[in-house]
């Protein structure tokens, strides 16, 4: 398995369900994050463990922000937000950037206007009503892996794929400035 460039966090803004936040960091550790945090959680974050049998704390950087004021992401990390909005792009219409974090709101709520106001894009799974956080988070993942990395090509009829992945064909070194070394 081939990793897709760029890199990915994803994390919660007022959760207060231990074991939602366990099965979406469970689920974040498998879909290859490279971090996940928390911001303002109303839950004592120990209490995880319960459902997040993979302990991801100890295998991926994990970050707890008491505040969306204190909250800081790598240089150049786009936030994405995910919510129910009106205005939000449709996941899968939705082209992911190569380095993001994502952040879903609390169980009985929606992110803040103040964190909404610091993403840089909002996207929303097409749903009649609103999804368990760890769902949601599982669906966002599973796309951007799936539209990010190469698979062989689905068939036209249903079953599995009938041909393999195409080998990759690396071109000649580009320039900064669009011109080919020789």
């Amino acid at each position: 398995m081939v990793a897709a460039r760029g890199y990915f966090g994803i994390g919660v803004e007022g959760i207060s369900k231990p074991l939602n936040v366990g099965n979406l960091f469970r689920s974040a550790h498998a879909f290859g994050a490279d971090f996940v945090f928390a911001i303002a959680p109303a839950v004592d974050l120990r209490a995880i463990n319960v459902s997040d049998t993979s302990r991801t704390a100890r295998h991926l950087p994990f970050y707890e922000y008491a505040s969306v004021e204190e909250m800081a992401l790598p240089r150049n990390c786009r936030l994405v937000g995910v919510e129910l909005l009106d205005d939000a792009a449709e996941l899968p219409s939705f082209t992911h950037p190569e380095r993001a974090a994502y952040v879903l709101g609390p169980e009985r709520g929606s992110l803040s206007p103040d964190l909404l106001a610091r993403c840089a894009f909002t996207v929303k799974i097409p749903t009649r009503f609103c999804v368990n956080v760890g769902i949601a988070g599982a669906i966002l993942m599973y796309d951007r892996l799936i539209t990010r990395r190469r698979f062989a090509p689905r068939p036209v009829r249903a079953g599995g794929p009938t041909e393999s992945l195409p080998e990759h064909i690396h071109g000649d070194p580009v320039l900064r400035r669009g011109r080919s070394r020789t």
